[in-house]
């Protein structure tokens, strides 16, 4: 399902050995319609021969950066294809092609540069109680760090115009990047909306996310980007 709104959408999805479920996740996007950079992040599995076989393109780190540097290498790779509107996509299958022309819409209908998924506006499933302990604990930190107003703010589904995407000097490559993404926004002061989306937790997604000790990492990668800005 496209967007009358916007012409060009690529879909941006940071992958680091999801030889797993990367075939499945771009095989639903592209059979919605979109185009789809896949950036291999140094992966030692089959993630990389995978992707190449199914997305519009592939761009490979050589060693693994962190999440937070493959999206920034993803969004420049599609602003320099012209992208009109990016999508940032989780490669472990947890997030929904159809919740993508919602995010779209959004933009459009609120003349937004930023769509953001949320799933505590919606019905998230399977989620562990110490996961949602964590993501609370990580949205009111970055609430008070950054003076959106968000309830979720570690959701890697999220749309953005091409100004907005443009907007973004993104440093931090691992686990903070998503806070500082969000101070970013606030810097731009451009507009910003939520969305409700739905996150499908399976054995596999949870074993690949954050973990309850990440939170220490992200504070410190944070607090340490503050220091040698």
């Amino acid at each position: 399902m496209r967007n009358d709104h916007f012409s060009s959408i690529w879909v941006v999805c940071p992958a680091y050995n999801e030889s797993i479920a990367i075939v499945s996740v771009i095989t639903r996007l592209r059979q919605a319609g979109y185009d789809v950079v896949v950036v291999d992040d140094g992966s030692s599995d089959e993630t990389r021969k995978l992707a190449a076989a199914s997305a519009t393109a592939v761009v490979s780190h050589p060693v693994n950066l962190g999440q937070g540097a493959a999206l920034k290498t993803g969004i420049d790779f599609a602003l320099e294809q012209g992208a009109d509107v990016i999508v940032t996509f989780d490669s472990d299958g947890q997030h929904r092609a159809s919740d993508i022309p919602h995010l779209l819409d959004a933009l459009g209908r609120n003349q937004a540069d930023f769509a953001l998924g949320s799933r505590s506006l919606s019905e998230p499933l399977n989620m562990p109680r110490t996961r949602r302990i964590l993501l609370w604990g990580a949205t009111l930190f970055t609430v008070a760090t950054t003076g959106l107003r968000l309830t979720d703010t570690h959701n890697g589904l999220r749309a953005m115009t091409r100004r907005g995407a443009q907007a973004l000097r993104l440093r931090q490559n691992r686990m903070a990047h998503a806070s500082e993404l969000l101070a970013e926004i606030a810097r731009s002061r451009l507009r910003y909306v939520e969305v409700p989306v739905t996150i499908d937790y399976t054995t596999y997604s949870l074993a690949k996310g954050q973990r309850t000790g990440d939170f220490v990492m992200i504070l410190l990668d944070l607090l340490a980007g503050k220091l040698y800005r």
